[in-house]
C-alpha cells in the first residue's frame, strides 16, 4: 500500500511561502492566496507578525509587492507574541537588554510594587523559557519615561557598576521646564543629600551628600516654556529635577521640586539617548528614541 502523500504543515519551521509575480498590495495580495480569508482576519495575522516579506515581518495591510519578492506565513516567535502597555524591548543579547520604559512604571521595588520594569522583564524571561533574571544597571524615576539597560546576569551588571564612567559613556534626556531659559546652555553644579522625607536638597557647598553635574543646552523657547537636552556627568536620585528647580526652571508636572504646572498631565522628562561600550561584545552601542510628542505641545512645531 502507497503512503499517502503528507499535507503541507503551516508552522514557524515550514511556512507557506509566495513567490512574487506581478506588483500588488499585501492585503489583496494574502485574500487571493488564501481564498475566503475576511479583511479582519488578514489584519489580525499582520498585527500578530504572521507574515513576512523577503524575511521581514510585515504589519502594513498596503505594503507595496514587487516583482521577486518573497511573502512567508509562519507563526510569531515567542519573542514577537510577547507585549507590554510599559515597556518596549528595543535591543537583546545573551547579556543584556536596552528597553524603552514608560511613564509610570516604576524600575523595581522592595516592597509591595508587583509592576515594575524588573519585574516584567522576568516574566519574559519565562516566558520565552530564558534561565535567568534581570538585573538592574541604572535605574529611571517613576514618572521619567525613556531608555534603560538592564544585565540578565549579576556579573554583567557588576561590570557596568565597576567601570560606569568609562562603559557608559554618552546618556542625555530631553526636558520641558517652566520659563524661557535665555542662556543658550549651562552647567549646574551641586551637592544633592536625600533627607528623611525622601526630598532630595542640593547645596552650593558640600553638605555630606553627593557632588552633581547637569550640563543643559536650550533647543527652544516659546510663550513661557524651555525644550532642553540635559547630559548627565554624575547620575544622583532626581538629580536633573532639583537642578532644574536650582535654576528657577522646574520641570514641567514634577510634583515634588515644581512650581504646580502639569499642563502637559506628566513629568515631561525623557531619556531619549544611550551609549555605552559593551563589556563582552567590545563595540560601542548607541540607541535613541523619539521625543515624547506631547513635549512638542507647548512650542510651534
Amino acid at each position: 500500500m502507497k503512503n499517502k502523500p503528507r499535507k503541507t504543515v503551516h508552522s514557524k519551521s515550514n511556512p507557506l511561502k509566495f513567490n512574487i509575480s506581478e506588483e500588488s498590495k499585501l492585503m489583496e495580495f494574502l485574500m487571493k492566496k488564501l481564498d475566503g480569508i475576511s479583511r479582519n482576519k488578514v489584519k489580525n495575522m499582520l498585527s500578530n507578525k504572521v507574515v513576512s516579506v523577503d524575511g521581514q515581518r510585515a504589519t502594513q495591510f498596503d505594503f507595496a509587492l514587487q516583482p521577486g519578492m518573497v511573502v512567508e506565513i509562519g507563526k510569531p516567535t515567542a519573542k514577537e507574541r510577547f507585549r507590554s502597555p510599559w515597556l518596549e524591548i528595543v535591543y537583546e543579547d545573551k547579556y543584556l537588554l536596552v528597553i524603552n520604559k514608560k511613564e509610570g512604571l516604576l524600575t523595581n521595588s522592595r516592597g509591595k510594587e508587583k509592576e515594575t520594569a524588573q519585574g516584567i522583564l522576568n516574566q519574559y524571561f519565562i516566558y520565552t523559557q530564558q534561565r535567568c533574571r534581570a538585573h538592574t544597571i541604572h535605574r529611571l524615576d517613576r514618572d521619567t519615561s525613556g531608555l534603560m539597560l538592564f544585565a540578565k546576569s549579576k556579573e554583567v551588571a557588576l561590570m557596568f557598576e565597576e567601570n560606569w564612567k568609562n562603559t557608559v559613556y554618552d546618556r542625555r534626556y530631553v526636558a520641558v521646564v517652566c520659563g524661557e531659559v535665555r542662556e543658550k546652555d549651562g552647567l549646574v553644579a551641586s551637592w544633592l543629600k536625600e533627607g528623611r522625607d525622601f526630598v532630595t536638597y542640593s547645596s552650593p557647598t558640600d553638605n555630606g551628600g553627593k557632588y552633581a553635574e547637569t550640563y543643559y543646552e536650550t533647543l527652544m523657547t516659546y510663550k513661557g516654556y524651555s525644550l532642553l537636552e540635559l547630559e548627565l556627568e554624575t547620575g544622583r536620585k532626581n538629580q536633573i529635577r532639583v537642578h532644574m528647580a536650582d535654576i528657577g526652571h522646574p520641570v514641567v508636572g514634577d510634583p515634588k521640586y515644581g512650581n504646580g504646572d502639569n499642563s502637559l498631565g506628566r513629568l515631561c522628562l525623557h531619556a531619549y539617548k544611550l551609549c555605552f561600550h559593551h563589556p563582552l561584545k567590545k563595540k560601542d552601542m548607541e540607541f535613541e528614541t523619539p521625543f515624547p510628542a506631547m513635549f512638542g505641545r507647548p512650542f510651534p512645531i
